[in-house]
């Protein structure tokens, strides 16, 4: 009666008993009834809070009362069946629709995570740090966003023979030499194009290209010019003037492919210096003397001329001497001559397809001697000379004779 004293205007007794009063009073009574039966709960939505009063039984029936319409991915802390209570905290989060790609595969998902990373964390994706994200972790999820996530993945990048892996995220090969400030001169190749698509089992290969000018001196071998001379011996020369080399210099571009010379293209050669020839007089003239009889050349040898003999093939050798005597040396021929029980016997060392074996030669400033031996070094216009002693031998050293082949 207290309530309604308080809550009643101030109406006289004549008023209150008569039949407008009572309908009033019946009313006004009912509201507060109405109203002080209601239950308090407080509702938040999306994050805002509201306290609401309500005669809601159910949470779902709050929600209803509230305009909110429940989907099945979103957040909700207690079942739609729940019974109201005083003092009842009711929680609701709408989810949003996120569509993410991974290297261009799409997959729709429902969250109500409020950032980027709660929900990679929710649903399991791994982001590493070479991973390319098309927002920051830390951005707040909006319904209908598209988060783009290119994986990252290392490739072999091979620049002028230094090999490095870098971690990529797709693109070109162009993109990636400008991501990694990789700078390409006139000149150099790289493979696969820089418009080709970068590939993880592909390596990206740089040929370093370098045009070089080289100049290098050559010289030029002089000829040998002979000049015939009836003034001298027949078999004689003399030098008339040394030949002298000449020098060109020659110009050439030179390609280089990681460094090394792959192109020589010569370009310019200018002559410097030209050669000159070398004149040689060439004897002519016939001696006039009577030919020597040669002595029992075959046992012992001798030193008799037999330089003018109307017969016999006339040849210039390059001659070298040798002694019986000398290490390793067997002193037997090969026709079988003891040159150390015969050390005065004059025989040579042929080239038996050159000279037979068993031929009497002549040999200037040597004699008449016989082909009797053969020697692993004589090869073609060559022959070695026997002498007693290895003195001998040594100071003839080796020098360019006349031979001739005596019948």
């Amino acid at each position: 009666m207290r309530i309604f004293s308080k809550l009643l205007p101030k109406l006289t007794w004549k008023q209150i008993f008569s039949g407008a009063g009572i309908i009033a009073l019946i009313a006004f009574s009912g509201f507060v009834i109405f109203e002080t039966t209601k239950a308090e709960v407080t509702l938040t939505e999306n994050g805002e809070k509201q306290t609401v009063k309500t005669h809601a039984d159910t949470v779902e029936e709050l929600l209803a009362e509230a305009g909110i319409t429940y989907e099945e991915h979103d957040a909700l802390n207690h079942n739609l069946n729940t019974a109201l209570k005083n003092d009842m905290n009711v929680t609701y989060d709408e989810a949003s629709e996120v569509t993410v790609t991974v290297d261009g595969n799409e997959k729709s998902y429902f969250t109500t995570m409020d950032t980027v990373k709660k929900f990679l964390d929710e649903e399991g994706i791994e982001v590493t740090k070479h991973d390319e994200t098309s927002h920051a972790k830390d951005e707040s999820i909006e319904d209908g966003m598209t988060l783009a996530i290119d994986k990252a993945f290392q490739v072999t990048v091979n620049d002028g023979g230094e090999k490095e892996k870098i971690w990529v995220n797709g693109g070109t090969v162009g993109e990636l030499l400008d991501k990694e400030d990789i700078k390409l001169k006139d000149h150099d190749k790289v493979k696969p194009a820089k418009d080709k698509k970068v590939k993880k089992d592909t390596p990206v290969t740089i040929t370093r290209i370098k045009k070089v000018t080289d100049k290098v001196e050559e010289t030029i071998d002089y000829q040998v010019e002979k000049q015939k001379d009836n003034s001298l011996a027949k078999g004689k020369q003399n030098v008339i003037s040394e030949g002298k080399e000449g020098l060109v210099v020659k110009k050439y571009k030179v390609t280089k492919e990681n460094g090394k010379e792959v192109d020589r293209e010569l370009v310019d050669k200018t002559v410097r210096r030209e050669s000159k020839n070398r004149v040689v007089a060439i004897g002519t003239k016939e001696k006039e003397q009577n030919l020597k009889t040669l002595s029992n050349t075959s046992n012992s040898g001798d030193d008799s001329d037999d330089s003018d003999s109307d017969s016999g093939k006339v040849m210039y050798m390059n001659a070298t001497a040798y002694s019986a005597n000398c290490d390793g040396c067997s002193g037997t021929t090969a026709t079988g001559i003891n040159l150390k029980a015969n050390p005065n016997k004059k025989v040579v060392s042929v080239d038996t397809s050159v000279i037979p074996l068993g031929t009497k030669v002549w040999v200037e400033g040597y004699g008449t001697a016989i082909a009797g031996d053969t020697g692993s070094k004589i090869a073609g216009n060559r022959i070695d000379l026997h002498f007693s002693s290895q003195s001998a031998a040594l100071n003839f050293g080796r020098k360019t004779v006349k031979v001739k082949i005596l019948d």
